[in-house]
């Protein structure tokens, strides 16, 4: 609720504090790319630690705090636009701390029921609160008129998270503390040699397939400043767009899943053809054509966002799972930076926006054919 209550608000706050379509992508491509990149940080330290709580925990606090902070933006003057993407990143910052040590979490207690389903179950509950919480802040814009107003107002939910998050925390240990303490008599910790490798032929393709699919995906801050600035869509109405992308998500999410489960990776060669899509749709002046492509983007997000965690499972050992993640996120990272300059510098000559996407989406589906072709070798 907080954080994607907060998102498409990005794009219309930074307008409102005086930003350019250039710097708008490169916060919300920032952003984005520090919410995938620095997991390269925190998944390591989150293996070495086994300390998954402590991660999850501090990440969500970080979000908790920064999110209704916004709030103060708009009243301190010029200083307001640096406060504001100082916050922005900071939102994703902590969703780099938090992630690939909760995905540990969840791939320990979805591998009963089936990883893709697990994930896509984890994503769907995720999207409910997406939906109310973009529900939440339209409905105080639409009683207010004040963008503050609908920030500030994120500061209970965030609340309420925490409150819940600490009570179980309490309940559930970290996965491994168990084995960890029943090993600890040995003389010594498992050296290098004696883990697991990471860097095998089908997760490294499926990295690079990664990354040209997210330069491709772009962040919906661009979306709602083109929604604002272009598509004359008032400000109050972006929270309910994003919130109807973000059921498109869940159902995405679901969908992929379930086919996961039978197929495997093949299910993500409908990736690169979703984000093709999207800026011939959402960045086009009719706002039929924008709401269509909103909704293509949501659900291309609720693919990535869980399905391909399953995959990243399923390839890579429970003890390295938590780098896994970090490492893959960085690929992730490094394409949402490259696309948020992309769309920023592209925005105004259209056509070649959309051909370069198209493109990098070509590029995506040939690494993964690759991809899956190397992993059925193995």
């Amino acid at each position: 609720m907080v954080s994607d209550g907060a998102r498409p608000l990005a794009g219309p706050l930074l307008a409102q504090l005086g930003a350019s379509a250039l710097l708008v992508g490169l916060v919300t491509g920032g952003a984005e790319a520090a919410a995938q990149g620095l997991r390269l940080v925190f998944g390591p330290w989150a293996d070495r630690t086994r300390r998954y709580w402590t991660f999850t925990v501090a990440g969500y606090a970080l979000t908790a705090v920064s999110v209704p902070l916004l709030a103060l933006a708009p009243a301190i003057g010029a200083a307001g636009l640096i406060l504001a993407s100082t916050l922005i990143l900071g939102d994703r910052v902590g969703k780099a701390v938090r992630s690939p040590a909760k995905t540990v979490l969840l791939a320990a207690a979805a591998k009963p029921v089936g990883r893709g389903r697990g994930f896509a179950v984890h994503k769907s509950l995720d999207l409910a609160g997406a939906l109310l919480g973009p529900l939440l802040v339209s409905a105080v814009l639409a009683v207010t008129g004040l963008i503050t107003a609908a920030f500030a107002v994120l500061a209970l939910p965030a609340s309420a998270a925490l409150f819940l998050l600490v009570r179980l925390r309490r309940r559930v240990p970290d996965p491994g503390a168990g084995a960890q303490a029943e090993g600890s008599t040995s003389a010594s910790p498992p050296t290098a040699a004696r883990r697991p490798s990471l860097f095998t032929g089908p997760f490294l393709l499926f990295g690079v397939a990664a990354f040209f699919w997210s330069s491709g995906l772009v962040a919906f801050g661009v979306i709602s400043f083109h929604l604002t600035t272009t598509a004359a869509v008032p400000v109050a109405v972006i929270p309910l767009l994003y919130a109807g992308a973000m059921g498109a998500a869940a159902l995405g999410a679901l969908a992929s899943g379930v086919v996961y489960d039978r197929v495997g990776g093949a299910v993500l060669l409908a990736l690169p053809f979703m984000i093709a899509a999207v800026p011939v749709l959402a960045l086009a002046p009719g706002t039929g054509l924008v709401m269509a492509g909103v909704l293509v983007w949501g659900t291309a997000t609720g693919i990535q966002d869980s399905t391909v965690k399953a995959l990243i499972a399923d390839l890579v050992p429970e003890l390295r799972q938590g780098t896994a993640y970090g490492v893959f996120a960085a690929f992730e990272g490094a394409g949402a930076l490259a696309g948020g300059a992309l769309y920023g510098a592209l925005y105004d000559a259209r056509p070649l926006l959309i051909g370069s996407v198209a493109a990098l989406q070509v590029v995506a589906v040939v690494v993964l054919l690759a991809a899956m072709r190397s992993s059925q070798r193995t």
